[in-house]
């Protein structure tokens, strides 16, 4: 299964944009938000207006999912193929 960009549901602060990149970059969420905060100083109000734009547009995390490491694994029954 693909690696999918969510936005986080355990790793929020605001949204869940940056706790949701450093998910999908397997990163700690802590240094995704300190690279936010120093970005903002040059940019201004550009990234706060990126910040939320990417918030609609990046998909909440769904409630059926657990992540595991790097995989992505569907908490329901198991399914056989």
């Amino acid at each position: 299964m693909e690696k999918k960009l969510y936005r986080s549901r355990k790793n929020r602060v605001i949204l869940g944009v940056c706790g949701g990149i450093a998910e999908y970059l397997n990163i700690d969420p802590t240094i995704v938000r300190l690279i936010f905060i120093f970005l903002l100083i040059p940019f201004n109000f550009t990234l706060i207006i990126l910040y939320f734009l990417s918030a609609f547009v990046i998909p909440e995390e769904p409630e059926n999912i657990e992540r595991k490491d790097d995989t992505i694994t569907p908490s329901g029954p198991a399914q056989h193929l």
